[in-house]
């Protein structure tokens, strides 16, 4: 490791942060006024897994303590690599890479991954253009990074940084399959949530990665076990925790709240945009326009939220004609018609607001990973961990499921014809969709 490398992982980190999950965290004086900054401030009023908390009251971390994680262990990261001979680190790129694991969240907002099916601007793209506006930039110049290749670290849209070759090792590293990223937000949310599935071996796989100029970081065979168990983990924490039936419940309700709210032109991306937790229920509420959707807004705030109805898997339910979030809109409507026509007197005023379909968005396994030993890719090593096996985890978390109004779980509960109705109602939308 050069000098000049070694004194800009090492010299001047005598701010100390106490995290609940590394212990002391320490930063340079300059790098810790990037978290006085408001932008960050911000992070510190958004919590890390949304309304989780409802199901699992320890998960009331914050974006905030999340990221400052993400700084220590890409710090780490970067000081086990420059020993290992990563020799085309530069000062200003080190500082940059280490800005960027600190501020990489800057863009998001409340309920972020759950709209990523709108054309709202990504948090990636809101995130590089916080830190190349004030006060961002200018704490960043004072550090010793360069604010443009922070942000194109982050933002992979950006291009034209002179940085070249050093900006794709660096966000090969911020997004991989061992990315600090990664390995903090497993090992935290496990943590405050009081479930063992996320705790890895972080001590071992760092001191076990190995530099690659184009790849970022390559394992030998013996880190193999740790990768899996990284897939595993992310695995078990989606099934139980970020996609259990009640948090999916809460999230589709807000959910419906924003998307009518967007479509019907009550609120804009830029409204949303910038928001902590407490701001986005203030301005719904303030959005008297968006009429009884506020509701849903209110009941998971209060948490009221909506009980299961119905499961499938994706092989017992074609969910083509319903795909779409518009689609889904309608075939809610339509469901809490037929539901209407039973004659069932406590489903005589059942309304499509009063339903939900949840269709889970795409969700990745990062196995992109080089074995040297082995001389081929992770997916093709010794891992039993193949595609294949790593198609068939992600198709068990796929779950469709229906979400009703609590006042008619009772009567839902005993109501055999539901099922035939949802798929009488599935098979209208196809024909009108093919008509």
């Amino acid at each position: 490791m050069s000098k000049t490398i070694e004194a800009s992982l090492n010299e001047d980190y005598t701010h100390p942060v106490r995290d609940a999950m590394w212990g002391h965290i320490f930063m340079t004086e300059k790098i810790a006024k990037l978290t006085e900054s408001a932008p960050f401030i911000r992070l510190n009023r958004i919590m890390q897994l949304g309304p989780v908390y409802l199901i699992y009251p320890g998960a009331t971390h914050t974006r905030a303590s999340h990221s400052i994680g993400v700084f220590h262990l890409g710090r780490r990261l970067l000081l086990n690599l420059a020993e290992r001979g990563a020799s085309w680190l530069t000062s200003d790129g080190v500082k940059s890479f280490l800005a960027a694991c600190l501020l990489h969240d800057l863009g998001h907002f409340p309920y972020t991954h759950s709209l990523k099916e709108l054309a709202l601007t990504s948090h990636e793209e809101l995130t590089g253009a916080i830190i190349l506006s004030e006060p961002v930039k200018s704490l960043l110049s004072a550090c010793g990074a360069d604010p443009f290749l922070t942000a194109a670290i982050v933002d992979k849209k950006m291009s034209g940084c002179a940085a070249g070759d050093e900006l794709l090792f660096y966000r090969k590293l911020l997004s991989g399959a061992l990315d600090p990223d990664k390995l903090d937000y497993l090992n935290r949310d496990a943590r405050y949530c009081g479930v063992p599935y996320g705790a890895q071996d972080i001590d071992f796989i760092l001191s076990r990665l190995l530099p690659d100029k184009e790849r970022g970081a390559d394992i030998d065979s013996r880190l193999i076990p740790n990768v899996e168990s990284i897939l595993f983990s992310k695995y078990l924490m989606y099934r139980t925790v970020y996609w259990h039936r009640q948090v999916r419940a809460a999230t589709a309700m807000v959910k419906k709240a924003l998307i009518n709210g967007l479509e019907s032109g009550v609120l804009t991306g830029e409204d949303l945009y910038n928001l902590d937790d407490t701001s986005l229920f203030y301005l719904l509420e303030q959005k008297t326009q968006l009429g009884s959707n506020i509701n849903l807004v209110e009941s998971v705030h209060e948490g009221r939220i909506y009980a299961t109805a119905a499961e499938y898997s994706p092989d017992q339910l074609d969910i083509s004609s319903i795909r779409k979030i518009k689609s889904r809109a309608q075939f809610e409507e339509k469901l809490a018609g037929e539901l209407r026509r039973t004659g069932q007197r406590d489903l005589a005023d059942i309304k499509g607001e009063d339903i939900i379909v949840d269709i889970p968005e795409p969700v990745s396994f990062e196995t992109g990973l080089f074995v040297l030993d082995e001389n081929r890719s992770f997916g093709e090593s010794s891992s039993a961990f193949k595609p294949q096996t790593v198609n068939e985890f992600i198709q068990t978390l796929y779950t469709i499921r229906i979400f009703i109004n609590q006042k008619y779980k009772e009567t839902i509960k005993t109501f055999s014809q539901l099922y035939s109705i949802i798929n009488n109602v599935i098979n209208m939308e196809d024909k009108d969709g093919h008509s």
